[in-house]
This record gives C-alpha cells, sequence and structure tokens, in this order.
C-alpha cells in the first residue's frame, strides 16, 4: 500500500501480513455521528449480501488450499477487497466515527480514504491448518474479539462491544469539546486492527497467527515487534 514504509530493507518475514491503518479526518462533525446509523443503512444491507458471498468463498478457498496449498488468487482478492469495504464503513460508522467521509461502493482499494486495509497474498499455505484454522485454533481469539465488537460478525462491526461503547463515548466527547480525543481514537484503531487480524487468519488468508497484543495508533507498526509505520 502506498500510505506506508515498507522497504525492500525491511525482513519480509518481520511484516505483519495484514496492513491496518487510519487517519482521523478532522475536522468532524459534532453530531453527524448521532444519525450514521441511518446513513450507512446502504451499506449494511450490501454487506449483509457480500458476508454470505464470503463465507461461501471461503469454504470453496479453504477445498482448494486443502488440494493444493495455495489460496485462488481470484477469492482472495474478492475477499480482501469485501473486508476493504466493511473496514471503510466500520471507520466512518460506529466502529470508530472516524470520519465524515461517506465510504464509496466498492470492493477496490482507495488510497486516499482515511482508512485502508491490505493483506498480503500467500504464496502457500498450509494445508492440515486450513481444516482447523476456524473452528479450532482461532477459538481464543474469538473469545476476545467477541468482547471487542459484541458479537462474531464483521460488516460495520455490528453489535454491542467494546468498540462501539468506546466510539460512542468518542461521540459524545466530540459533541460536548469539538474534538475526538486522540488516547481515545488510538485505543480503538488497535482494537479494530485486532479483529481484522483475527478475520483474516480465520478466512484462511493467512498462516501467521494473530498476536495477543494490542497494537495502538491508526498507523501500522512496520514490525511485530511494534515499531511505528510511516503514514
Amino acid at each position: 500500500m502506498a500510505a506506508y514504509d515498507t522497504s525492500a530493507s525491511e525482513p519480509l518475514e518481520t511484516r505483519s501480513p495484514v496492513t491496518v491503518a487510519a487517519r482521523l479526518d478532522e475536522p468532524l462533525s459534532r453530531w453527524l455521528w448521532l444519525v450514521k446509523w441511518l446513513l450507512a443503512i446502504p451499506h449494511y444491507i450490501i454487506l449483509w449480501v457480500l458476508s454470505v458471498v464470503y463465507v461461501v468463498l471461503s469454504l470453496v478457498a479453504m477445498i482448494a488450499i486443502v488440494f493444493t496449498g495455495r489460496y485462488p488468487r481470484g477469492i482472495f482478492e474478492l475477499n480482501v477487497g469485501i473486508l476493504r469495504w466493511s473496514w471503510r464503513v466500520a471507520y466512518y460508522s460506529y466502529g470508530a466515527l472516524g470520519t465524515d467521509r461517506y465510504p464509496p461502493f466498492t470492493l477496490d482499494e482507495v488510497p486516499d480514504y482515511p482508512a485502508t486495509l491490505d493483506i498480503a497474498y500467500p504464496q502457500t499455505l498450509s494445508r492440515g491448518a486450513a481444516l482447523v484454522k476456524w473452528w479450532l485454533l482461532a477459538i481464543p481469539q474469538y473469545l476476545v474479539i467477541g468482547v471487542f465488537v459484541g458479537d462474531y460478525r464483521v460488516a460495520g462491526w455490528p453489535g454491542v462491544g467494546l468498540i462501539g461503547l468506546l466510539a460512542v463515548i468518542a461521540g459524545v466527547a466530540l459533541a460536548v469539546t469539538g474534538r475526538y480525543l486522540p488516547e481515545l481514537f488510538d485505543l480503538i484503531i488497535g482494537l479494530d486492527r485486532w479483529v481484522l487480524r483475527v478475520v483474516a487468519y480465520a478466512s484462511l488468508m493467512t498462516d501467521r497467527y494473530p498476536p495477543f497484543r494490542l497494537d495502538q495508533g491508526g498507523r501500522e507498526p512496520s514490525r511485530d515487534t511494534g515499531v511505528p509505520g510511516v503514514w
């Protein structure tokens, strides 16, 4: 992605395969956040349909991985596009409330949008792990992100979880003070980043197990050691 410094000098094995970043898009309206649940309904409807497509294609990908050790490239790009779309909607709405810019209706990457997502395509994947990642290996992570999002769906971060609660607190603070508290923003984006890493792993897009670590802030750490990246 163009938003980050991922130079060739950085060892490939140290990079996270899931790159999640966000830029606080100030100034923000004091009151628009109150009706974003309504404004985002067209997106929620489309993402609900796409979530069904996502699950079906993930099952197809699982079968392909078991037999070939590879995630079909076309399915991978489509599923990444669905996640990318859901992340933009979540960022606009109650997954962060970090922008007033309405999310575009597209699966494609939109580099100038203040919330971006990319997942590195894996050249090979474990055939055996593909059978147990999503229902067994990821269970500890599900227990964690279930608290974050309120349930286990992705589109728009539905449910009343920690992320939604913190986003509403950020909205109230915005209404009162006219500004988004930066410490709260960093925490919310860190929680969102954790969720997306788990989703990518459970969707068989990577063999890299998500770390039990909260990488806060809008900039994706450039290494698994937590060194900040460059927006």
